[in-house]
């Protein structure tokens, strides 16, 4: 299991704008690209978010559908990679000082990522955390949403 955190000099209303907005997921999760809402709404649970994850050859469709969508705190999803499997991903959002702490807990459920989990998996995913939540605080802290444009609000 892979759990880290960090803080960002923004309010947690800003990070639920990003949070819930499809167009922003690709920016911050590490590895998707392409992405596009398939069945709901997002971040409404089950919704289904559906990318291609990798490169070139070594590219496989993913998706991501919404568990539980619990604003302002609490964000659980399920990614699934193909074959490789699936892993529950629970994201925190705790207001902290001025600004929010975001807490990240990962872990495999089924498939070849749940089977080989080991520890070297989990330093993997520690650094795939560190990446993925240093980009989501510069989505949070440099850019607008989806839906912070639809409202003509500034960050």
């Amino acid at each position: 299991m892979a759990v880290r955190h960090v803080w960002v000099n923004r309010k947690p209303d800003r990070v639920w704008s990003v949070l819930g907005d499809a167009d922003q997921y690709q920016k911050w999760v590490v590895g998707t690209r392409e992405t596009h809402e398939s069945e709901g709404h997002w971040p409404e649970v089950g919704t289904t978010l559906r990318y291609a994850i990798g490169r070139g050859p070594l590219t496989v469709q993913g998706h991501t559908i919404v568990r539980v969508h619990e604003p302002p705190e609490r964000l659980e999803l399920e990614a699934s990679a193909g074959r490789l499997g699936t892993a529950r991903i629970a994201i925190r959002v705790t207001p902290w000082g001025e600004g929010t702490l975001i807490t990240m807990d990962e872990h495999p459920l089924r498939g070849a990522v749940a089977r080989l989990h080991t520890a070297p998996l989990d330093v993997a995913l520690q650094l795939r955390h560190r990446l993925m939540l240093s980009r989501l605080r510069s989505v949070v802290e440099e850019g607008r949403s989806r839906q912070d444009k639809e409202a003509g609000q500034h960050v």
